[in-house]
């Protein structure tokens, strides 16, 4: 499994002190209702290995449409290994083993039958260090997934949805008289952005994203989280973090991972964001969001 890093916004003081409330947006606060395309994303008893290690034990959980839903734990109890789960990664590690089901809008993706390069359209991913092709143009690589999914569109229609994804990642004002120029010459924050265009241009309906601002300068963090709220109505997000103001701000639900004593990683509790911070149910919950331990 790969190894998590725990990391945290720079500039930030981390978590916030034992006993404090940690304020959470309302949902209802930001942005319109859900659009048509976003869709329910449902892991149900869910277990994976590395060979004959056991590093996620029946993990269930239920994602609305059009919503955020952060991913919060310690280093290791497996949060990023289940976000490969959800669009078909996991099988890709040599040795990769899974058990339970993922079900987008109730059809298991990983049912006999499904292309994987239709789940990967539907269900994009976001990575923790951005990762544009060095080979391609900004325009280039916003539109790199139509070659990936054989869709054909005319010049016109290209240049449209250049400009309209690079507006849904709150870049298009900063690049818009450079298109041509390559995308590995943005800067870090500016390179994301990049990489949630290119995941956008294909539709998704769902939205992956494992610590996307972990390597980012608090006003990349910013803009990375003000575009996150922008789409929250257009697309369903599910996002790993270690920051906890991070979760706080920009999810409307999250999910707690642990592992103990060698034991694989599970959900200890998931709800609404606000009852995690401020009203957990299990000890354990509290002690972490409030920085006793991890």
């Amino acid at each position: 499994m790969a190894v998590e890093e725990a990391v945290m916004e720079p500039g930030s003081v981390g978590r916030h002190a034992q006993g404090q409330r940690i304020p959470v947006p309302r949902a209802s606060s930001v942005g319109p209702g859900p659009a048509p395309g976003a869709a329910r994303l449902e892991a149900v008893d869910v277990s994976a290995w590395f060979g004959d290690t056991q590093v996620l034990d029946d993990v269930s959980l239920s994602v609305p449409p059009a919503s955020v839903t952060a991913l919060i734990g310690p280093s290791g109890c497996g949060k990023s290994t289940f976000l490969r789960i959800l669009n078909r990664m996991h099988e890709s590690v040599l040795g990769a083993k899974l058990a339970g089901e993922v079900l987008l809008d109730g059809d298991d993706i990983y049912a006999p039958g499904h292309r994987l390069t239709d789940v990967r359209r539907q269900i994009g991913m976001v990575f923790q260090k951005p990762n544009p092709f060095p080979a391609m143009s900004i325009a280039d690589n916003v539109a790199a997934g139509l070659a990936l999914t054989s869709t054909k569109v005319s010049k016109a229609d290209r240049a449209e949805l250049v400009e309209s994804n690079l507006i849904r990642a709150g870049l298009w004002d900063e690049v818009k008289d450079r298109l041509s120029r390559p995308g590995a010459a943005l800067s870090g924050g500016q390179q994301q952005r990049l990489c949630i265009a290119r995941a956008l241009a294909v539709q998704p309906k769902v939205l992956l994203m494992d610590e996307p601002c972990s390597a980012l300068d608090p006003t990349s963090t910013r803009r990375i989280e003000d575009t996150i709220a922008e789409l929250r109505s257009q697309v369903t997000i599910v996002i790993v973090t270690h920051n906890m103001q991070q979760a706080a701000r920009v999810s409307e639900q999250a999910a707690f991972f642990l592992a103990e004593q060698g034991t694989p990683g599970a959900i200890v509790e998931s709800g609404p964001t606000d009852d995690i911070f401020n009203n957990p149910r299990d000890p354990r919950t509290a002690d972490y969001v409030h920085g006793r331990f991890g």
